[in-house]
């Protein structure tokens, strides 16, 4: 196997890394080291983050800075601060035994002038995001990269997905025309095509895994439950894992706030990232998350950017993004070094699609499972506690002194009892929660309740328009119809704005001309029945109240118009 030195790394980094645990390089590092320091070929790199790619550009590019030469030489652009910082740690560790090695952070979110002392000191590598060196660039003219020999784009489709593209085309243009170009990206959408047309000059490619594809390691769940389920759901999935070291990808940053804290006040160990937070929070929860005083932590994928944890197990989505190309992304952050993980969906019948688009991109498949049932769950713990026990060392010279009057407090319970006992402590809590709980059903599919022409069709007008809903929905009649250019989409979109949620299951929707109706997850009754109160549409005031038999009455299919070919039933 090629070692580090047979690649032709320096003693003094060699001395750094194996302090470090580098025994024997990853295979992004096998093919990228020999190219920077032998080619110096431009490189686009598709690789997951975690697969050992700082080091691959980072032990190479330390080594050829010219250290007696203080001006600027390698510039590495990264999409988020939490990312600079790593990637400028790892490369510090990585030369801690090398002199005289300057390399300097450029990031938002923090003090611009202490930033500006450390440039005017000397900086060989700079590690920066692009927002903050666009800004000193070209607005305050306080860097000079005239002498750059290497520039990094690491994550550059996160970058770019961003909105940073007009900041990276003012960097590099910036940039010497002789310079080396390294492009490091987990996809290859058409930007990136773009990009790396644009600034690279014939450039090698180095693939490591399958383009557009998560980890290899990585085994895809999916749970489908009605939407109202949803957080019980993620529980269940919480409690039936009781190693549980993970993300839950939320929508919203309001999402992110409430999921947590309903975890908290479940007594979960969870916390929330979102772009609410200071840079202080931020770091703080960041801290307990990487050091396991949290084992859950709440974000959208905005947050989320950059933030590289090892030895996650589990990644959540408790809603699907709205690209599938982010799926990939969270997915990507388990499953790393060799190990297993996890990325489990949780979905409602809605979302289907998307995961046939995913798995699409995916080139793999979703494993559907049933929400674990409360004796499934209860079952998976208690033999996790009994597992724990097992395998806790026993250090016989600490704990014998204690053991007398151990054994004469529990002299009145036998082997068995005691088993009991030490189970019952442990392991009540489910037992009593689940004991009461209900299953959660899996949703079914409609059935689409468009019906074919028939000779009978008064009948059939009327099964179609009857003032029942589907179980688990309630109905309600809107005062809005064709005639006031509702249709469906408009009619959804209506509901999203009024409740201020984007995630209510919409269940039949049945236009007429002058009024309307539609289904509604019964849990969101009360959202819908508030938030419609003060809502105009086009000018009129819109009325949402209850489906009776008086509002019925009002269906073309009890006489009042004849004309049935312009009734029509919609479902989502």
């Amino acid at each position: 196997m090629t070692s580090f030195e047979e690649m032709g790394i320096r003693p003094e980094l060699l001395r750094g890394i194996r302090e470090l645990g580098f025994e024997n390089p990853m295979p992004i590092q096998k093919k990228v080291i020999p190219v920077l320091l032998n080619d110096k070929k431009d490189i686009i790199g598709f690789a997951q983050t975690g697969t050992g790619k700082t080091a691959a550009f980072g032990l190479p590019l330390i080594q050829l800075t010219n250290l007696k030469n203080n001006k600027t030489q390698v510039l590495i652009l990264s999409p988020t601060r939490e990312l600079c910082l790593q990637i400028a740690n790892d490369l510090k560790n990585y030369a801690r035994y090398v002199d005289d090695l300057n390399i300097v952070t450029v990031y938002g979110g923090a003090d611009v002038a202490r930033q500006l002392k450390a440039l005017k000191k000397g900086a060989h590598i700079i590690v920066a995001t692009p927002g903050r060196m666009h800004d000193l660039l070209n607005r305050r003219k306080k860097i000079d990269i005239s002498e750059i020999q290497t520039v990094v784009l690491d994550e550059a489709d996160e970058m770019l997905s961003m909105g940073f593209k007009e900041e990276l085309d003012a960097i590099l243009e910036q940039t010497p025309a002789s310079k080396t170009t390294l492009l490091f990206s987990a996809t290859m959408p058409r930007e990136i095509q773009e990009l790396s047309k644009n600034y690279q000059d014939d450039p090698l490619e180095i693939s490591v895994g399958q383009r557009n594809a998560g980890a290899d390691l990585v085994d895809h769940f999916c749970y489908s439950v009605h939407e109202k389920n949803r957080y019980l759901a993620l529980k269940r999935i919480v409690d039936f894992n009781p190693n549980i070291y993970g993300i839950i990808f939320c929508r919203t940053r309001e999402e992110t706030k409430d999921v947590a804290e309903q975890l908290i006040q479940d007594g979960y160990n969870a916390d929330a990232l979102h772009g609410d937070l200071s840079q202080a929070q931020r770091e703080s929860g960041m801290h307990k998350f990487r050091t396991r005083n949290l084992r859950l932590l709440t974000a959208t994928d905005v947050a989320a950017r950059g933030l590289d944890v090892k030895d996650i197990t589990h990644i959540i989505n408790y809603n699907l993004p709205d690209e599938s190309i982010s799926y990939i992304h969270r997915s990507g952050r388990t499953g790393r070094a060799g190990q297993k993980g996890i990325s489990i969906a949780i979905t409602n019948l809605k979302e289907h699609h998307k995961i046939a688009q995913i798995e699409k991109l995916l080139k793999k498949k979703f494993e559907l499972q049933p929400v674990p049932s409360g004796k499934m769950i209860c079952e998976k713990r208690l033999l996790s506690i009994v597992e724990k026990l097992e395998k806790t060392e026993v250090d016989d010279k600490e704990i014998d002194p204690f053991l007398p009057a151990v054994y004469e407090k529990l002299a009145g319970l036998d082997r068995e009892d005691l088993i009991k006992h030490f189970i019952a402590l442990e392991f009540n809590q489910f037992l009593d929660y689940y004991k009461a709980a209900d299953e959660l059903s899996v949703p079914v599919e409609k059935e689409n309740v468009r019906t074919k022409k028939s000779s009978k069709r008064d009948k059939t007008s009327k099964r179609r328009f009857q003032p029942i809903a589907e179980q688990g929905f309630t109905r309600f009649y809107i005062n809005l119809g064709r005639s006031d250019q509702l249709t469906p989409p408009v009619l959804l979109g209506l509901v999203n704005k009024s409740t201020r949620q984007r995630n209510i299951d919409v269940g039949k929707i049945n236009i007429q001309n002058k009024f309307s109706f539609f289904e509604v997850d019964e849990y969101y009754s009360h959202s819908v029945l508030s938030g419609f109160l003060n809502l105009h549409f086009n000018k009129k005031k819109v009325v949402v109240e209850l489906a009776n038999d008086d509002n019925f009455k009002r269906t073309p299919s009890n006489g009042r118009k004849k004309n049935s070919k312009k009734r029509f039933a919609y479902s989502v």
